[in-house]
């Protein structure tokens, strides 16, 4: 929120002046834009080439944009600019190393160093969001900001900050005052080892992530067509699944918006961090080497790493979330669904019978999506590829709508039986269309699964077929064309393969959101109880569940007997109203896209596990 525009200022976009290094300023004076835009409108957000800076002209837009170009770093993403207070890393661009981010308070024996963040609490003239400057310069008892949303006038000719704020020395404490007398300064945040004067990092009060069970009054509202039928996408749900989201979607859960902030805050940072290990892992074979992955495809994987790092559209993390703070699972990178459930069928939940004030932690989700492919190096036309499989059949139309809304042509291949060789052995589809750009719900795993059946010495290259016009198109020859664009790049399988979680322990030891993970079974997890993972397994198949005195709490079946397993912390769900509660948030282009609950009679949750109504509501 910036102070009210008044006349003479200048339209929203207009450029007002520089930051030193020559960082543009921008007129945020949404008042000059008639009608305002929503804030989910994907035309109002900053890139520079792949990476987000933010919502334009915004003040946390400006501060990542003058981090990132000055010093080739920036924050992840926040909800709120006085979130960014909470964050103790940075990520250099360049090559996805992580650096610490110190926090002094307003008052601190630290003082601000030029380049330093400034940070505002919520209120007063910034109302719900605070606020973020940057320190250009410290000039006697004043430090000079720059900063976007505050300022909607032109500056002076040659002037390289927005305001000027006195700085207080008291007894070798340091406190800034504002210009503003209803607002607050947090303090301001340095990147440095130092942690000397420095803040902890917050941490929410365990009684805030509680997830709380509520209850409809049955009027028979579920009973029946309740669903839209004349929504094309909706239809192909209810072909699926019926008019149903649950056995009792009376039932519905709330978690408090505390709580998703947490969950924003959890979901950026722990995609950074999974990103972080990725790179480590491809640069180390003997890492490699513990992901199971045919060396044929390590050339492969490496080149995706190095050439479209940024080209992952969404994901999905599952945590653990109760009065014991937040953990993650597993992030499957890959592919992840429940999209379709958590936007479009709670919102129609939401519709036939839900009263109160919160809102779908999800509502924003397709046009998320939008804004990824919007951004994104896809090609103009994409085939989806979808296995015959009910589920796939929405969650292939829910991708094609954002696709849609983005601006690309597609078509939805159901199987591999329309794919053929045309005569100079490239692939088409059933109307002669060349296969270029591909999103799947296949995972690579299964791809992978079709290089390890041939034998690693029999072929110079990867195996796959180029025009055998007796032979069928199999995924491998579709995934692993040079020529075919994927999504989600070969290089997820990474983050997606559970071998990552003892990589992440080794890199981030006792990281408030991970779970101690091994490749053995170590002495503190025989003690704490663990679950057996295989590495490559996927919708909660074959993992066992055993208790610090080494009883079976729980145990799935399926088809990853015979892969290499590692063993996690057991840290089992809570059980609320007689659920074993998940909850799940999806990454879209890196980012927090929104959030859903799994629930199950048992402690693993599965692919058949139900989606639950979940609403964000003020307590």
């Amino acid at each position: 929120m910036s102070n009210s525009p008044i006349s003479g200022d200048a339209p929203f976009g207009a450029l007002l002046g520089y930051a030193p290094g020559g960082v543009a300023i921008y007129s945020s004076n949404y008042a000059s834009l008639a009608p305002r835009p929503p804030s989910i409108d994907v035309s109002f957000r900053s890139y520079i080439n792949n990476e987000y800076m933010g919502h334009k002209w915004q003040c946390v837009e400006f501060a990542r944009r003058f981090l990132f170009l000055t010093y080739g770093f920036v924050f992840t993403d926040v909800g709120m600019a006085y979130e960014i207070f909470s964050l103790r890393f940075l990520r250099q661009v360049v090559n996805d190393n992580l650096l610490p981010l110190q926090a002094f308070a307003n008052g601190s024996k630290r003082p601000p160093l030029p380049g330093s963040l400034l940070i505002w609490h919520k209120g007063g003239e910034f109302k719900h969001t605070g606020h973020v400057a940057v320190v250009t310069q410290r000039v006697g008892d004043k430090v000079r900001i720059a900063e976007q949303n505050v300022v909607h006038t032109p500056l002076p000719q040659g002037q390289q900050w927005t305001r000027e704020l006195k700085l207080v020395e008291n007894q070798g404490h340091y406190t800034i005052e504002d210009s503003f007398d209803d607002t607050t300064i947090l303090g301001w945040m340095i990147q440095t080892d130092d942690r000397e004067h420095s803040l902890p990092q917050p941490a929410l009060p365990g009684k805030a992530l509680v997830i709380e069970s509520a209850r409809l009054e049955n009027n028979g509202q579920y009973v029946g067509k309740w669903l839209n039928e004349q929504d094309p996408l909706q239809a192909v749900y209810i072909e699926s699944k019926g008019h149903f989201i649950n056995k009792d979607p009376c039932q519905y859960f709330t978690i408090s918006q505390r709580a998703e902030q947490e969950l924003v805050k959890a979901t950026n940072e722990l995609h950074l961090m999974y990103l972080h290990a990725t790179d480590k892992v491809m640069k180390d074979d003997n890492l490699l080497a513990l992901f199971d992955i045919p060396k044929i495809l390590w050339p492969r994987l490496r080149l995706s790493w190095q050439r479209r790092r940024h080209d992952m559209i969404t994901g999905r993390m599952d945590f653990c979330m109760d009065e014991r703070g937040l953990k993650v699972y597993e992030y499957n990178a890959d592919s992840a669904s429940c999209h379709t459930e958590s936007k479009l069928i709670i919102e129609q939940w939401a519709k036939t019978g839900y009263q109160g004030k919160g809102y779908n932690p999800s509502q924003e989700l397709l046009s998320e999506l939008t804004g990824a492919w919007k951004h994104s190096k896809a090609r103009p036309f994409v085939h989806i590829m979808q296995d015959k499989d009910l589920e796939e059949n929405y969650h292939t139309r829910f991708m094609q709508q954002a696709l849609t809304d983005a601006g690309f042509g597609s078509k939805i291949l159901n199987g591999l039986d329309k794919l053929s060789w045309n005569a100079t052995g490239q692939l088409i589809d059933s109307d002669n269309r060349l296969i270029t750009c591909v999103w799947k719900t296949w995972a690579w795993e299964t791809a992978i699964d079709q290089v390890r059946e041939v034998s690693p010495s029999e072929y110079a290259a990867v195996p796959i077929y180029t025009g055998h016009p007796h032979k069928k198109v199999r995924l491998i020859d579709v995934l692993l064309r040079p020529e075919v664009m994927v999504f989600e790049p070969l290089w997820t399988v990474i983050p997606g393969n559970k071998a990552i979680l003892p990589v992440l322990w080794q890199l981030f030891p006792h990281h408030r959101y991970l779970l101690e993970t091994d490749f053995v079974l170590n002495n503190q997890l025989a003690k704490t109880g663990y679950a057996v993972k295989p590495i490559s397994g996927r919708c909660g198949d074959n993992i066992d569940l055993v208790s610090h005195d080494d009883k079976l709490l729980d145990h799935s079946s399926g088809n990853f007997l015979d892969r290499k397993n590692i063993y996690q912390q057991l840290w089992c769900l809570p059980n609320i109203a007689g659920k074993y509660i998940q909850v799940c948030t999806f990454t879209v282009g890196g980012n927090y896209g929104g959030a859903c609950l799994r629930g199950d009679d048992s402690l693993v949750i599965k692919k058949e596990s139900d989606i639950e109504p979940l609403m964000v509501e003020k307590r």
